[in-house]
């Protein structure tokens, strides 16, 4: 899937003016069958199958959070499947507004910004349940994941509950991360699909839970392993580019510690540097060539990954400085090209800098939890994309290796370090 660009300065990308707010709207009958038909083929493809649990708990007509476990496009073809011909509303990444505003509010979208503070995204959900009467379909993960396991979730996500007042339902996928994982650069896998939904809070049990509870519940909800599941199952991929574009995930080599050397190619992961070699099996294990394995499980590579970031924040030795292509977010005709620039992330936050001198953006670490970054975003590269609620900055790295995956582990845990001080004054 591909985006509208177009180049612009970036004094000229600065004046346009932004649109106005619109409410949702109810997506009618006809925009749910159409969903429901074009996602047909998909899920013929992967043998889609589904089951529920403690359904005949939601009224027919009653609106509800389904809250879903985000792994690639096809989560959104199962939920127009499965809740059909229920009327809901879909919690959308602004960019897939671009060049289709129309169309995607037809079907129900309601545009948010990832990972950055938007009150207007709460109203609009009141406004779609109290309202429309409708239902809300969230991702609270916000991002794929890039390891198969869960991402960090908004400490917000109870009080939200609270808000709304209506019944919350969980939609959990087997097989979409393993048939189309992020890092393997839109590359479908031939592997089974399924889903399971069940009803997980009545409006009684959300007056009775406190915040934290509630955000206890939820969290339980959206811990999983997708390796460790195909393991578990014994479901194979067995496509000669399974490992293509791992790299992205797992950085930073646990043999030698170098980062930014290795190379994903068909089912090897190889560093560059110093020559240790890794096959991503079709069960989903790294096995070592040499006999000598450090990890067999990608999710703990990536932990280990995650705590040497920590440990790198801790001592004051983590800096990220590295050139960037600069592309802009002001309404959603386009995305627009503003030039070049240089993205630096240290303990004291963002810093981007450039566009001939008119750019000097700042972000410090508390402003979100997490960061929305991503791979091959709409084939245009691996990116990093920080901002506000009135413009988006998309930076895309300039030969300088695999650097978004560690930008993600240090924002999210740079901001646990700033809370965790806060929370001791």
């Amino acid at each position: 899937m591909k985006i509208k660009t177009r180049s612009m300065p970036y004094d000229k990308i600065v004046k346009i003016k932004p649109e106005k707010h619109r409410n949702p709207k109810k997506p009618s009958l006809f925009f749910r069958k159409l969903l429901k038909t074009l996602s047909s083929k998909e899920l013929r493809d992967v043998n889609f199958s589904f089951e529920s649990e403690g359904m005949e708990r939601l009224g027919k007509k009653e609106p509800a959070l389904f809250l879903m476990n985000h792994s690639s496009f096809i989560d959104l073809k199962i939920a127009s499947t499965i809740l059909y011909p229920r009327p809901f509303n879909i919690i959308c990444t602004s960019d897939g507004f671009i060049g289709k505003n129309g169309l995607m509010r037809s079907l129900g979208c309601i545009p948010t910004k990832k990972f950055i503070t938007d009150t207007t995204l709460v109203r609009d959900m009141v406004y779609a349940v109290k309202k429309l009467g409708s239902s809300i379909l969230m991702y609270p993960e916000a991002s794929y994941s890039f390891d198969g396991t869960a991402t960090p979730l908004p400490s917000s996500i109870g009080k939200l509950l609270k808000l709304l007042d209506v019944p919350v339902v969980m939609i959990k996928t087997s097989g979409a991360f393993l048939r189309d994982p992020l890092y393997n650069m839109l590359q479908l896998r031939k592997v089974d699909v399924s889903a399971k939904m069940t009803y997980v809070l009545s409006k009684e049990e959300i007056k009775s839970k406190s915040v934290d509870e509630l955000n206890s519940v939820i969290q339980e909800l959206f811990t999983f392993d997708n390796f460790r599941e195909q393991q578990l199952s014994g479901v194979k991929v067995s496509e000669a580019f399974r490992a293509d574009g791992l790299n992205r995930v797992l950085y930073k080599s646990p043999s030698c510690h170098t980062e930014g050397h290795m190379e994903g190619k068909g089912t090897k992961l190889r560093c560059l540097n110093c020559g240790k070699t890794w096959e991503l099996t079709e069960d989903g294990y790294l096995k070592a060539e040499d006999g000598t394995d450090i990890f067999d499980h990608v999710p703990d590579w990536y932990a280990r990954e995650r705590e040497c970031v920590r440990r790198e924040l801790e001592s004051g030795s983590y800096q990220l400085d590295i050139p960037v292509t600069i592309r802009m977010m002001v309404d959603t005709k386009c995305i627009y090209t503003a030039g070049e620039g240089r993205l630096v992330h240290t303990a004291d936050g963002f810093q981007l800098t450039g566009c001939k001198g008119k750019l000097d953006y700042t972000q410090k670490p508390s402003s979100s939890y997490s960061l929305y970054s991503d791979y091959y975003w709409y084939e245009l590269g691996d990116m990093i994309c920080i901002g506000t609620p009135k413009v988006l900055y998309y930076c895309f790295p300039k030969d300088s290796g695999d650097v978004v995956a560690k930008t993600r582990l240090a924002a999210e845990e740079l901001y646990k370090l700033k809370c965790f001080k806060a929370k001791k004054k």
